[in-house]
């Protein structure tokens, strides 16, 4: 099983950053695929940012460079960096991680969610 902790959350003004954590432990070393999701209040969950074991990174449309998700494989540490954040911006972020149990089966973990508030 894979455990995800994250952290980094909070209150931030329009146009400040901020970055958030993930720590992955347990069977870490069958994980291929972590990324992050968001949910904003009334609006569906929708994918941010992914990064395959290989380093490939894949962004959502809406973040146009904003956005920056890295890897950190030696501590096994995932980031979201957020630039420019903007009020849209707003909404609980949720790190997840897949971990390939055999050829086309996956089990998908989830971090608790940590809360992004952009705001004056």
């Amino acid at each position: 099983q894979v455990q995800l902790v994250e952290s980094g959350g909070g209150l931030v003004q329009p146009g400040g950053s901020l970055r958030l954590s993930c720590a992955a432990s347990g069977s870490v070393s069958s994980i291929n695929v972590m990324g992050w999701y968001r949910q904003a209040p009334g609006k569906q969950r929708e994918s941010v940012a992914s990064i395959v074991s290989g380093g490939s990174t894949y962004y959502a449309d809406f973040l146009k460079g904003r956005f920056t998700i890295s890897r950190d494989n030696a501590k096994n540490l995932l980031y979201l960096q957020m630039n420019s954040l903007k009020p849209e911006d707003t909404a609980a972020y949720y790190c997840y991680a897949d971990r390939r149990l055999r050829l086309n089966i996956t089990q998908r973990y989830w971090g608790q969610g940590t809360q992004v508030t952009v705001s004056s």
